[in-house]
């Protein structure tokens, strides 16, 4: 292991994980944690991707968002390329530890999507109960 990967600790005992005070991510079978991604300015969810260690570790030392890209399957510095670079205001963890929550401020045009929208939950899942039948639209 790099001292980067080395850095978080395997999870301790249950309580210690609700109640303690060690950040111990528990990443999955993968070695993959889901990071969601807020707007600092309005609270909008913009986007929800994954972190494994090695980005984990990044985003903590430059307080930059970093990724890891499951269908590149490299590590992707947010913005790096689209200028959106997304700037680190704060970092939650819930309570098993298994899930991130960031509050980022947008750099470039203040969008994240790759489709050119300002977030990734641009659709909305309209569900009809009498019928069991789900359709998509697009939100304003």
């Amino acid at each position: 292991m790099t001292d980067r990967t080395s850095r978080f600790a395997g999870p301790g005992s249950r309580p210690e994980v609700e109640e303690g005070t060690a950040f111990t991510p528990r990443f999955d079978a993968q070695g993959l944690i889901a990071c969601i991604a807020v707007d600092a300015q309005d609270g909008r969810v913009l986007m929800m991707a994954y972190m494994n260690a090695e980005s984990l570790a990044r985003t903590l030392e430059t307080g930059e968002a970093w990724y890891w890209s499951r269908s590149r399957a490299e590590l992707w510095h947010k913005g790096a390329t689209s200028g959106q670079i997304q700037r680190v205001v704060e970092m939650r963890v819930d309570c098993d530890q298994d899930t991130l929550l960031i509050t980022v401020e947008v750099g470039g045009d203040g969008g994240c999507c790759h489709t050119g929208r300002r977030d990734c939950f641009y659709r909305i899942v309209a569900f009809d109960p009498a019928t069991g039948r789900a359709s998509l639209g697009t939100a304003s």
